[in-house]
């Protein structure tokens, strides 16, 4: 694998860029701790706030950030390299959310959405995926990604596929009036960056999704950006997509980081809509090398109305949320053999990437051999008395 650079992981304008996340720390309490980064070194700002989603309620926590005194916990590297050993040394990067409730968006692009249609028609064989997309293509015959959602010729589009015996549950999210929203993970399951990402050992078919996750306070308002992975599990969906839960979360399957960056003057919903997020898989046991690019200027709905199809009079997140935005990138580069596509190798390391945001480093395994997941909100709780 390619030497990792760690400043690479961190965003390009460190300097200018307000990060907060979530630290391990074994002294003086263990237990997790809230940081700021600055001039390089990760400080604690635990004082501001006992978890992240009371952070990210308040109104002043730009200035709160910029004026708080708290301990440092060393150089934000050397966080970024505790969090790739094996095993992680405290203290080392969490996941930047804790209390938020986890959701994620499908078939926000119509690369993606074409890729979920073959997996539904191919049912989860993955021999079939190429054949079917030559198929799929020459059947709806136009550029998806023109189509406003719920618009007109969406819905005209509809009609026709309808009568051509070409519709599927999945064009239905991709462009009718109404996104899919779903729950990724559960509160304080998500992995952070270096941790381990989990593939369920009954898959045999399957890849990481790169996408921006948007950090949502309790009032629906976006308060910063992270990256997330999103693995995706494509014959256990592609079987049915009432199978979409154990596709979807299971032990490490959620990661998010490395940082949530707060909105500010230099950083913003505009840079979200504007970003590419690029994808480096890395085989660990057979040299494959795999590159790919999500441009967000190609997401078919804009990241505020995903927003406010999760939350309003309809739903309500008292904690707040994280929300996966989505990805363009399903990827059908053979590896295993002519006609197979893609799927994971134990061992894989995953690196999603921009340049506002850092990167996302991860290796993959499966959720059964993984570390379980045992720190839940009781633990959490237990630990914020003790202090």
């Amino acid at each position: 694998m390619t030497p990792l650079s760690l400043r690479d992981c961190l965003p390009r304008d460190l300097d200018r860029a307000c990060l907060v996340g979530r630290v391990w720390c074994d002294t003086p309490h263990p237990g997790p701790v809230l940081i700021t980064v600055r001039n390089g070194e990760a400080i604690d700002v635990t004082q501001l706030g006992p978890t992240m989603a009371d952070l990210l309620e308040r109104d002043d926590l730009l200035e709160a950030l910029a004026n708080a005194e708290g301990p440092s916990l060393g150089p934000v590297e050397q966080l970024l390299k505790n969090a790739l050993a094996e095993p992680q040394q405290a203290p080392y990067l969490l996941a930047p959310c804790d209390l938020q409730a986890v959701k994620a968006c499908g078939v926000t692009f119509a690369v993606s959405l074409l890729e979920r249609v073959i997996e539904e028609q191919a049912g989860g064989d993955p021999a079939r995926a190429s054949a079917l997309r030559a198929e799929l293509q020459a059947l709806i015959g136009s550029d998806l990604s023109r189509i406003v959602p719920g618009s007109e010729e969406a819905m005209t589009l509809k009609r026709e596929l309808q009568a051509r015996g070409g519709w599927s549950q999945y064009m239905e999210v991709g462009i009718g009036p109404d996104a899919e929203v779903f729950t990724k993970a559960q509160p304080l399951s998500s992995v952070g960056f270096g941790a381990g990402v989990g593939l369920h050992p009954a898959s045999q078919w399957n890849n990481p999704e790169p996408e921006i996750v948007l950090a949502v306070d309790s009032r629906g308002t976006v308060r910063g950006a992270a990256l997330g992975n999103d693995v995706n599990l494509r014959d256990i969906e592609g079987r049915s997509a009432l199978l979409l839960g154990k596709a979807k979360d299971n032990n490490a399957s959620s990661a998010i980081g490395p940082f949530i960056r707060l909105f500010d003057e230099s950083f913003g919903i505009d840079d979200v809509r504007r970003a590419r997020v690029t994808l480096r898989i890395e085989g660990a046991d057979d040299d494959f090398l795999l590159e790919g690019e999500s441009d967000m200027g190609e997401i078919s709905r804009d990241p505020l109305d995903l927003v406010s199809q999760t939350h309003g009079a309809h739903h309500q997140y008292p904690d707040g949320f994280m929300l996966y935005l989505g990805t363009m990138f399903s990827p059908i580069q053979d590896r295993d053999g002519a006609g197979q596509g893609f799927t994971h190798h134990l061992g894989d390391r995953v690196t999603i990437a921009t340049p506002a945001l850092g990167a996302l480093v991860n290796h993959v395994g499966r959720s059964d051999a993984l570390p379980p997941w045992r720190y839940g909100l009781r633990a959490l709780m237990l630990d914020l008395a003790a202090r």
